[in-house]
């Protein structure tokens, strides 16, 4: 199955560069840092529409429907096609199952993406759009695939791999904090023909908002990892996270004790939340525009990091 995921995101994959952003660096020296965790889409990899797109779904309907349809003859399953019935029962279904876990009293709840799939594909077949008598969970699979690298392209964010191998060779542990789903992790070795392992992260510390339904800004995912943290006797103030966000990211991590590193390398993904209370006082302890300022800042931390005007 990961190799069916890693050739959907291949084939679907077209270089992407980031856009510049007004955001100035602020780089200061950040001594005792022995873990970096980082945000994955907007950080990690340039995403298209800036976020995961089940979470960023576009207002182009008929855009919209191309792609769901073409997702869906990519994935063989035999349809036909209805302009607007896309978007309505794939919004819906994700809405309905959020309504849910809140009335359970999950604050910031996630999906699990194959279960909104399946939900909209039983009523697909109902409407008569699916004519499949029967859908095979590898489809089921590839459908999520498929259509999430048409709504939501993404590529490398220019110097993770030399950031990632900088702070791996100078000691420092690895992790990620996400909100993700199944087939984030394929990305690495899809676009740097590199697993997570090989690019240096502990299994240990990668935190992905589908497997617990919870979603940042929440700080579940945060706390798990400072709790695995804890039990090699590394408190949060010796760890750094690194996001696009000022909420999901900056203050979540700060909430639970993590040093951060606001990163506005690219205007599609960079989220300051302007006018947003939960975000009032929030500052992060570094801002990078490129991630190759990070390892200035937590391997050389005697060195001569400065602002940058």
């Amino acid at each position: 199955m990961s190799q069916m995921i890693r050739d959907v995101i291949r084939q679907n994959s077209r270089p992407l560069q980031p856009l510049s952003t007004d955001e100035p660096a602020r780089l200061v020296p950040l001594p005792g840092i022995r873990v970096v965790l980082f945000d994955i889409y907007g950080t990690l990899v340039i995403s298209g529409c800036g976020d995961i797109g089940t979470s960023a779904i576009g207002d182009d309907d008929q855009d919209y429907d191309h792609s769901f349809f073409d997702a869906l003859s990519a994935a063989e399953i035999d349809h036909r096609r209805a302009p607007g019935v896309g978007r309505e029962l794939l919004t819906e279904a994700i809405s309905q199952l959020h309504a849910e876990m809140r009335s359970s009293g999950v604050e910031y709840p996630e999906v699990h993406i194959p279960e909104v799939w399946q939900i909209v594909l039983n009523q697909l077949q109902q409407r008569e759009v699916v004519t499949a008598d029967s859908i095979s969970q590898e489809q089921l699979l590839k459908l999520a695939v498929e259509y999430e690298v048409r709504q939501n392209p993404v590529w490398p964010m220019p110097g993770a791999h030399e950031t990632l191998e900088a702070l791996r060779r100078g000691g420092v542990a690895l992790g990620l904090v996400s909100n993700a789903q199944f087939f984030t992790p394929e990305l690495f070795p899809a676009l740097l023909d590199r697993d997570l392992e090989e690019l240096g992260f502990d299994s240990s510390l990668l935190q992905y908002s589908y497997i617990h339904r919870r979603a940042k800004p929440g700080t579940d995912l945060y706390r798990h990892v400072a709790e695995e943290l804890e039990r090699r006797e590394i408190s949060p103030a010796e760890s750094l996270f690194v996001g696009n966000d000022l909420l999901n990211d900056v203050a979540a991590a700060a909430a639970v004790g993590f040093r951060t590193a606001l990163f506005a390398g690219d205007a599609r993904s960079l989220r300051l939340r302007t006018g947003d209370a939960r975000v009032a006082g929030v500052v992060p302890d570094i801002v990078v525009n490129d991630l190759r300022q990070l390892p200035e800042c937590v391997l050389d931390s005697g060195s001569a990091a400065k602002d940058q005007q």
